[in-house]
C-alpha cells in the first residue's frame, strides 16, 4: 500500500464507472477496492441506485453514510479497520462481507 490516503471523489467514482460510460448517477455496481479510502462518503449522494459496492482492502474504520442506498444488496468491506457492525438498520442487504476486520492488523 502507498502512504497516500484517498478520499471518495466524484472523479474516483467516474474512473471506476468506465463500464457505465463514466455515468455515476445510474451506477448499480462500483468497485472501490484497494484505494486507501478512510471513510465511506459521498457515494450515497452520487450513486443512489447502487446494488453492489466493493470497498474491500481499504482503511475504513466504520460503516457510515449508506442510509440512502436503498437498493444496496451487496456490501464488501473485508480487509478494512471496522470494529463494529453498525448503521445498517433497515437495510435490504443480502450479502455483507467483513472478513478480517480490526484496527490492529498491523500492515500498511
Amino acid at each position: 500500500r502507498g502512504w497516500t490516503r484517498e478520499n471518495v471523489t466524484e472523479d474516483l467514482i467516474r474512473r471506476r464507472a468506465e463500464h457505465n460510460d463514466c455515468e455515476i448517477f445510474s451506477l448499480e455496481e462500483v468497485s472501490l477496492h484497494q484505494q486507501d479510502i478512510e471513510r465511506i462518503e459521498h457515494i450515497d449522494r452520487w450513486c443512489r441506485d447502487l446494488k453492489i459496492l466493493y470497498l474491500q482492502n481499504n482503511l475504513i474504520p466504520r460503516i457510515e453514510n449508506v442510509g440512502r442506498l436503498k437498493n444496496l444488496e451487496y456490501l464488501n468491506l473485508a480487509l478494512n479497520n471496522i470494529e463494529a457492525i453498525e448503521n445498517l438498520e433497515g437495510r435490504s442487504l443480502i450479502y455483507l462481507f467483513l472478513l478480517i476486520n480490526n484496527s490492529s492488523r498491523g500492515y500498511q
